[in-house]
């Protein structure tokens, strides 16, 4: 007979009942204001096809549960806005401040914590603790921007980083061809200016894509297929918003 695993020290019944809470069963409700928002975990790439018969390539990313854990007011904290939790903790991972802060929702903890504030002059309309983020917002044929952090690719020079030519490849050019060259002046200003484009890490970074359109909203299933480039890794969280410019 499979032996139980002991009940935890320090943690209280209805936290440790509630840790297997299934999140997609909460209400949702959409966030509306301002340009809406929501997140989504990039999960891979696949075709569609058209109603002519055309094969389109897309991005599928999927709509987990995004559970609003805090609402912050221009009374109590200054500004308007929704915390949002996403990708739940096991309670074996989750410290208990973690469990104070997500006792509300019904979960031990949050891997990923964002915020999403609320334009001045606009209502909460039914944003509230406990309800989860949907994508009513977003209709087929609309464009969005994706927000994520790219992949890190570590220390890399100046032509794979900024795409810099290199030195001469000719006789005397040996161990030069992929330096930089000159840098700087010389006793006048006797530095080097800021920002010069250099060797340095490359990625890692908040990217934004603007204008990507969408194919598909599956809400059924809670996924968002799209087609153009999605920024960062598979696996890897993007931030869904309307987009801020006219695609044209």
């Amino acid at each position: 007979m499979e032996q139980q695993p002991e009940a935890q020290t320090g943690v209280s019944s209805s936290v440790a009942a509630s840790a297997s809470k299934d999140l997609s069963s909460l209400e949702r409700v959409g966030l509306t204001q301002g340009k809406g928002g929501i997140l989504g975990i990039k999960a891979g790439m696949t075709q569609v096809y058209t109603e002519r018969g055309d094969s389109v390539a897309v991005t599928v990313i999927d709509l987990k549960p995004a559970v609003i854990t805090q609402v912050k007011t221009k009374e109590k904290n200054g500004y308007q806005a929704i915390q949002i939790g996403f990708l739940e903790k096991k309670a074996n991972s989750s410290s208990l401040p973690e469990k104070g802060h997500a006792k509300s929702v019904g979960v031990s903890g949050f891997y990923h914590y964002q915020e999403f504030r609320i334009p001045e002059g606009e209502t909460l309309g039914g944003l509230a603790v406990g309800k989860v983020l949907s994508a009513e917002f977003i209709k087929e044929g609309d464009c969005v921007d994706l927000m994520a952090v790219s992949k890190g690719k570590g220390f890399q020079g100046g032509m794979k980083r900024f795409h810099m030519s290199g030195g001469y490849k000719t006789h005397g050019a040996s161990l030069s061809h992929r330096s930089l060259g000159s840098i700087g002046n010389r006793a006048d200003p006797a530095k080097c200016f800021k920002n010069k484009k250099m060797p340095g890490q490359m990625g890692n970074e908040r990217v934004t894509v603007q204008n990507v359109k969408v194919i598909r909203v599956d809400l059924e299933n809670q996924l968002l297929l799209v087609h153009g480039s999605v920024p960062g890794p598979k696996s890897g969280i993007v931030t869904i918003r309307r987009t801020v410019k006219n695609s044209g």
